[in-house]
């Protein structure tokens, strides 16, 4: 496994990320544990989930399976930086009562406690905002973060699918108050969407955060789609089957899996080793159902791209191109 720094921390992460959003939902427990100790051994200590994840009903449930691990022992919690995400509504589905999601001081300090609870941990390596709110001041949110770090509930702060200006307006505002900032933002990001290099990249690059894309494959789409359904596999749904209902998205796909099987590359592993080619990339979120699916992620940190392989994805995949210019003279 390679390594690097978190941002403008001193915090060393690896390339790759375990996502966890599976876990629960699609992965039973067992099968989580097992992944997270392949995960482990093989040197990935970057663990990413969220507090609704589990979803619906079982909101919670993932950080949940996640803190039977550490439960287990031998070391797991040292070794692992743990990042979770604040934001979501945790109350019981159809509960009126206010207060349980977004981004005020209170349901913050109500998030973590509970998060903590679910993880069986004392601290947070990375709390992550997941989205902006519009309602709550951003001093507020750094007032209440400050208070974490001083209680040893959390040790960074990050955010998650905010717009290059938020990032900008908050750690901006951090200065202000004399508090560290931002220090990583996790957004969709991949071949098959750039958007996030036209402000967003820019922003957290200047600013010192580290960028964890998330939806490396864009739903499975750059994973070998096409080649899999002609080979009568697993049915295109969600995304992937949306995307690939348009002409011109089956197109490119169908020249992305053709210039991979050329060079004897698996589609997969290497929409993972183009994003970590990226500038400012700290390292792309996977998130396996099943070991198998992690091992071949774990091979994308080794794949070296040729300039001939990068050049032909940046034609089939073109960037957004810089900003202004890319919408402006």
């Amino acid at each position: 496994m390679r390594y690097t720094q978190l941002g403008r921390t001193g915090l060393k992460v690896s390339r790759l990320v375990l996502g966890t959003m599976n876990f629960g939902p699609q992965t039973d427990e067992p099968t989580s544990h097992t992944i997270m100790d392949a995960a482990l051994d093989a040197g990935l200590n970057f663990f990413d989930t969220a507090n609704v994840y589990g979803w619906g009903e079982n909101k919670g449930r993932t950080e949940e399976i996640i803190g039977n691990w550490f439960a287990k022992g031998g070391d797991r919690r040292d070794k692992v930086v743990l990042a979770t995400k604040v934001y979501g509504n945790m109350a019981a589905d159809g509960d009126p009562w206010p207060n349980h999601d977004r981004l005020s001081a209170l349901n913050i300090r109500r998030a973590v406690d509970a998060s903590l609870k679910r993880l069986r941990t004392d601290y947070i390596d990375l709390y992550q905002f997941h989205h902006i709110d519009r309602r709550t001041p951003v001093e507020e949110i750094w007032q209440a973060i400050e208070v974490l770090i001083g209680q040893g509930k959390i040790l960074y702060a990050g955010s998650s699918n905010f717009p290059g200006w938020k990032i900008a307006q908050a750690n901006e505002t951090a200065r202000r108050l004399g508090s560290y900032g931002l220090v990583s933002e996790q957004c969709l990001y991949n071949l098959a969407e750039r958007r996030a290099e036209m402000e967003v990249i820019p922003a957290a690059q200047e600013y010192g955060l580290g960028v964890i894309p998330w939806s490396p494959l864009h739903g499975g789409l750059l994973g070998g789609v096409i080649k899999k359904e002609s080979e009568g596999g697993r049915r295109t749904s969600g995304r992937s089957a949306d995307a690939l209902a348009n002409s011109a998205v089956r197109e490119k796909v169908q020249a992305y899996e053709d210039l991979l099987d050329k060079h004897g590359l698996e589609p997969g592993e290497a929409a993972l080793a183009w994003l970590l080619t990226r500038p400012g990339v700290t390292g792309p979120i996977v998130g396996p159902r099943t070991a198998g699916q992690l091992e071949s992620a774990l091979r994308a940190v080794e794949l070296e791209l040729s300039e001939e392989v990068l050049t032909s994805l940046d034609e089939i995949f073109p960037g957004p191109g810089p900003s202004p210019e890319a919408f402006a003279w």
